[in-house]
């Protein structure tokens, strides 16, 4: 039997090329292997943006545009929106009863959105218990495993004690769910600060020629190079980290130039501008041609909310037949 991973996104904005990197390329490896579920968490979304949701439809058929022009296939993994499936706010219910409130305002990762989002208003029970609502649909469709990174095994640790105190109490329903590591390589906003929609310092896979040009205008760079005749240090500038990803092969030689001050730090993010446009060019296009018949997208994500449905709801039947309801 094929071995099963759940992923998704809140679209809580345009994605970028830390998603590409993060997960996205991943994912695409990922499903030559598995069988996957690829779901647009508009659930989650919703709890960091009820205040104004009116971008929330927009921002889902953007994601949906995104993942299958960087090589999510539709006719090989089910592309849907969370909201969709009604069983996940079914499970999330069921296990809301089981975790203790100390359980969740001990999650690092629950802090750490609490600051990054401080100009919200997101003490609510919601948000708290978002978690909760991240384990449902992880075990909804009994993965065997879900891709992440270092930072979230804290989501998946506490994944696997909700399951394990549903066991104890109903019998042996959910199995221990595994981490695959994701191996996330190092790039930072243009700002030198983490990439996030948040920071508004992220260059977004639908971002023009121009918009890239301009953004990296704005990079920050190597801070002990004051003049131009200054020695570089590139391993400590954050638009090597981007040649070093997106065009491995110059490496060596923006290395070279960096190091002996032979060229300055306004031309190689002209430069750079002109790699990250070229490493998107496809994907862009893509993404533009998949834009325009929205109908299509719209089709993709009920072909796969059908196939998301038909999965959660043979989980929800063991599940209301163990906690007692008809």
């Amino acid at each position: 039997m094929t071995k099963r991973i759940l992923s998704g996104m809140r679209p809580t904005g345009p994605l970028h090329l830390g998603h590409l990197f993060g997960a996205l390329d991943n994912w695409v490896k990922l499903q030559k292997k598995y069988e996957c579920f690829f779901m647009i968490a508009d659930w989650h979304a919703l709890m960091s943006e009820y205040e104004d949701p009116s971008r929330l439809p927009q921002y889902v058929i953007e994601s949906a545009a995104d993942w299958i022009a960087s090589g999510v296939d539709p006719k090989k993994s089910a592309i849907f929106i969370q909201s969709h499936v009604k069983e996940h706010l079914e499970l999330y219910m069921v296990f809301s009863n089981l975790v203790p409130l100390g359980w969740l305002e001990r999650c690092p990762t629950y802090k750490e959105q609490l600051r990054e989002l401080s100009s919200r208003k997101l003490h609510t029970y919601g948000f708290l218990g978002y978690p909760v609502l991240q384990a449902a649909d992880i075990l909804l469709y009994r993965a065997n495993a879900v891709p992440v990174g270092q930072d979230q095994l804290p989501h998946l640790e506490l994944t696997n004690d909700i399951a394990q105190k549903f066991n104890n109490l109903y019998g042996d329903t959910f199995k221990t769910i595994k981490p695959l590591l994701t191996k996330i390589p190092k790039l930072l906003g243009v700002d030198g600060r983490k990439m996030s929609k948040s920071y508004g310092n992220f260059i977004a896979l639908g971002d023009s020629p121009e918009v890239i040009e301009e953004k990296c205008s704005q990079m920050f760079t190597d801070p002990k190079r004051i003049k131009l005749s200054d020695k570089g240090h590139p391993d400590e500038c954050n638009l090597y980290a981007y040649y070093n990803l997106l065009r491995k092969g110059s490496a060596g030689e923006v290395y070279d130039y960096c190091t002996n001050a032979k060229k300055g730090c306004t031309q190689c993010k002209k430069d750079l501008s002109g790699v990250v446009s070229d490493y998107l060019s496809d994907i862009r296009k893509k993404r533009e041609s998949l834009l325009k018949d929205k109908g299509k997208i719209e089709e993709i994500l009920a072909k796969g909310a059908k196939k998301a449905s038909k999965a959660a709801s043979e989980t929800m039947d063991g599940v209301r037949k163990a906690v007692g309801l008809i």
